[in-house]
This record gives structure tokens, C-alpha cells and sequence, in this order.
């Protein structure tokens, strides 16, 4: 049984505090995969600063080709819009019946949100959830506190870094290139992203 978390968000652009904390849930935690399941741009909201799907899972590719246990994902391309964790977490079950075990990763702050999210009881008795360390305000809801379906990875790096930041950076014309994968900077620099 190989033990898959999924790593969801837009990924606009990935940088390296999303390679630090997947590699460190592939080297550190029982987690044997992790996939970045890349967000698709919603038909309902066109954000001009969100770059297009298939860039995004180039970038993803192009930063985890090095490796071996980190994998990009478009699973939630071809799904109903808008997206929720729960039908995606079923269809994959449904696609892969046997041989994977998913897990959900999400920051602390998630965490602290997570009683809001769509039949947020249905994934934590269907799935495990690795949890990383994030500087944020609240605190964790009781119902979740000790969960056993829960696993706090808090040995796991702090990463404060943004895409947000990187876009609204590179736009003001400052250097952010020790903030992303090699390939990931290279291919924004060519395809001209994140400047208007």
C-alpha cells in the first residue's frame, strides 16, 4: 500500500517552501508520495494574476522532475467546478481502488479553518491528515485536538514564503529568484509571467 498526501493549491507560481515541506513529508513523515495537486483556474472567477492551467502544472513538473517521490497532479482539471477536497479526495479513491492510501497536508492554518470546509467529517473518517507548522492567529477547534486521524508533522520547517509575495515582487521588478526552483524561474523569466 503506498501511502500518497496530497498537496493541494494553485501553485501560482510553486516555489521552494512547497518543495521544503512536500520533501519533508516524503523524508520525515510515513508518507511515501506526495502530489501537488495543482487548483484550476475557476470558469466562474478569472483572476488576472492566476496564470494559466497548463503553465502551472509546467512549473510544477519542471520543479519536481529532480525528485523521485514528488509528483504533480491535474487531477482536479476534468472535475465539476467549483472545486471541493471531499469530491476530490472520492474520486481518487475511486480511481485508484486499491494499492493507495491518501492523506490530506495542509497547514496549521487550514487547520484552524478546517470545520468550515465542505462535509469536513466525511474526509476525517475516510482519510489522515498531515498537518505542518505555520505562524497564524486562532487556535485549533477541540474536535480536532489529539484526533487520531491527525498527525501534527511539527518538526517540519516554517516556510513564510508566498506566492502572493512573489508575484507582487517580480511585478516591482526585485530580484526573487532564490525563492523558486531553478527551472520554475527560468520558465517564468521566458514566458514573461507575473510583469502586469
Amino acid at each position: 500500500m503506498k501511502k500518497v498526501g496530497l498537496y493541494f493549491g494553485t501553485f501560482n507560481p510553486i516555489h521552494i517552501g512547497h518543495l521544503i515541506i512536500a520533501n519533508h513529508m516524503v523524508e520525515f513523515s510515513d508518507l511515501d508520495e506526495v502530489w501537488f495537486v495543482i487548483t484550476p483556474q475557476s470558469p466562474f472567477k478569472t483572476k488576472k494574476s492566476l496564470v494559466d492551467n497548463q503553465h502551472r502544472y509546467q512549473m510544477v513538473l519542471e520543479a519536481t522532475e529532480a525528485y523521485d517521490h514528488l509528483k504533480p497532479s491535474t487531477i482536479e482539471f476534468n472535475l465539476p467546478q467549483p472545486n471541493y477536497t471531499v469530491t476530490t479526495l472520492a474520486y481518487l479513491s475511486e480511481k485508484y481502488p486499491s494499492g493507495y492510501d491518501f492523506s490530506l497536508i495542509m497547514g496549521e492554518d487550514n487547520l484552524k479553518g478546517f470545520h468550515k470546509w465542505k462535509n469536513y467529517e466525511v474526509i476525517l473518517e475516510n482519510y489522515s491528515i498531515h498537518v505542518y507548522p505555520r505562524i497564524s492567529e486562532g487556535k485549533i477547534e477541540h474536535q480536532f485536538d489529539g484526533h487520531p486521524k491527525i498527525t501534527i508533522v511539527d518538526d517540519a520547517p516554517i516556510m513564510e514564503i508566498s506566492s502572493t509575495f512573489i508575484r507582487q515582487k517580480h511585478k516591482e521588478g526585485k530580484n526573487i529568484k532564490p525563492l523558486l526552483p531553478l527551472e520554475v524561474w527560468k520558465y517564468i523569466d521566458e514566458m514573461n509571467f507575473y510583469k502586469k
